[in-house]
């Protein structure tokens, strides 16, 4: 197959048949390089070009990306592990009110998706970060208000309201990630770009875990903890003033081609047994760490640990997934063996869920929840990526902010009902050995999380789950110069 022939297929490529760019709608390469791309496919073609190009700015992008991502999950974590002493703040009866900080900033994120995927569609990944940058700045410093209004007494409410605005934010930020690495990236790095986005989210919360507790010693600390929080927000949420719109030529064939339309896009994801079936597990297993990460103070307290201890268990679990994940990302970026990474992760995140309801002990050893946290966190930090990635590949050509949406938003939106469900679960103050404790929701969460271990194993074997998106790059190959068209230099370097 001559070069032409083969960037034709690539401008015209389906699922299931050949079909016009058109019947797409706008591809997302920028309007000059597309038409050199149909120049040469059509032969008119004068000088030389670089077809695709990798351009060092996408790094600035994603350090971006990255900061945007730890904010908002400091500010979604701020409370977890001084939840006592944010109840003793407000003067609420019960720390259940504290729970609902983090859960409504899961249910905010569930509606900021749906306007989320369309921004990303129709606007771009730069418009997105630039809404979510405004929308946690405006949070924060709503929450700021919420902390030291009606003369140092604070307003419950008000803070409640910077949470919900936070979690609008959220998924205009957190969704970005494929949308951005399919744009700017490579197959042979697009795990690697994913994960440093992706769990950059985490890796705020790690923050929010152990800064917390050591700016909150005392209840009357807390107001100037969330006036630091939003100061370094303001602060990391400047570069997204800067950050590319769009590579001026794509960076791999698969980047080039045009995704289909939105509504096609809906309809297959909905009939493809293999994403019903990662959306499923993604939404559970993503759904139990955000629960159990908002709830980590409350599980250890009742058996004498303190804020720190939970502060630092919940640190362990985050650090130990980043490192983790900057050893397997790489590999993985390499081998392809996505599913089978899926296929391991998957049983042995169901199996710290049960240990963990063995670890807290009246004793107040730290071993066995470090431990058991640390591969908690290793295994699902390096299944987002993975998950996010191969799920694109097999519902390629689908538009990737669709994809990472629908599966963010059916993890956030469960981790919030999972939330609301453990909190139920928990022994009354004066019931229980000891009182107060969340045996019962630590039972419900690994039952449930048992039950998810066959899924992965009835995906399909490797054939019938092929990487189309590696395929298409691997066989078209990276043309490293082709004739020049007959178009102005500026226009090719407009971002």
């Amino acid at each position: 197959m001559t070069s032409q022939a083969r960037l034709k297929s690539v401008l015209s490529w389906d699922l299931s048949k050949k079909t016009s760019v058109a019947e797409y709608g706008a591809s997302r390469i920028p309007s000059s390089a597309s038409g050199a791309l149909e120049a040469f496919a059509d032969g008119n073609m004068t000088e030389e070009l670089p077809l695709y190009r990798s351009y060092k700015r996408r790094w600035y992008g994603l350090c971006a990306l990255m900061l945007l991502n730890l904010i908002a999950s400091w500010c979604w974590l701020t409370f977890a592990p001084i939840s006592n002493s944010v109840a003793a703040f407000y003067h609420l009866s019960s720390e259940s009110p504290v729970n609902w900080l983090a859960t409504v900033i899961l249910f905010g994120y569930g509606l900021g998706s749906v306007p989320c995927a369309f921004v990303l569609n129709r606007r771009g990944v730069k418009t997105s970060m630039l809404i979510s940058a405004i929308l946690l700045i405006i949070g924060n410093w709503i929450r700021v208000a919420g902390a030291k209004c009606n003369g140092g007494q604070g307003s419950f409410g008000v803070l409640m309201l910077g949470q919900i605005i936070i979690g609008f934010a959220q998924p205009f930020a957190l969704n970005a990630p494929s949308y951005f690495s399919d744009m700017w990236f490579t197959s042979n790095s697009r795990i690697s770009a994913n994960a440093l986005a992706s769990l950059s989210n985490p890796l705020g919360g790690a923050i929010g875990q152990l800064v917390s507790p050591i700016l909150v010693t005392k209840p009357n600390e807390f107001p100037d903890m969330i006036l630091y929080v939003a100061i370094i927000g303001t602060v990391v949420c400047l570069p997204t003033l800067f950050v590319p719109g769009r590579p001026p030529l794509p960076p791999c064939p698969s980047s080039a081609t045009p995704k289909l339309a939105f509504n096609k896009s809906a309809n297959l994801l909905l009939y493809n047994r293999r994403f019903v079936i990662v959306f499923i597990l993604f939404s559970v297993l993503v759904g139990f760490f955000n629960s159990f990460s908002s709830l980590i103070n409350q599980i250890m307290e009742p058996y004498g640990y303190t804020s720190d201890d939970a502060g630092i268990d919940g640190a362990v679990m985050i650090l130990a997934g980043l490192v983790f994940s900057a050893i397997i990302s790489p590999i993985l970026d390499r081998t392809h063996s996505f599913l089978l990474a899926i296929r391991i992760q998957i049983p042995v995140i169901s199996v710290c869920y049960i240990c963990l309801i063995f670890t807290q002990t009246k004793s107040r050893q730290l071993v066995g929840p470090y431990v058991i946290s640390g591969v908690l966190g290793a295994a699902s930090f390096s299944l987002l990526p993975v998950a996010l990635e191969w799920v694109q590949e097999q519902v390629f050509p689908v538009s990737p902010e669709l994809t990472s949406s629908t599966l963010w938003v059916g993890g956030n939106f469960l981790g919030g009902i999972f939330i609301i469900i453990m909190d139920a679960l928990k022994a009354p103050p004066n019931e229980g050995d000891p009182p107060g404790n969340m045996t019962r929701a630590l039972i419900f969460q690994a039952v449930v999380a048992a039950a998810v271990i066959p899924l992965p194993f009835i995906l399909g074997n490797r054939e019938q789950t092929r990487n189309r998106r590696v395929e298409l790059d691997a066989e078209m190959g990276r043309p490293r110069r082709q004739p020049r068209p007959n178009i102005h230099d500026e226009d090719l370097l407009e971002v």
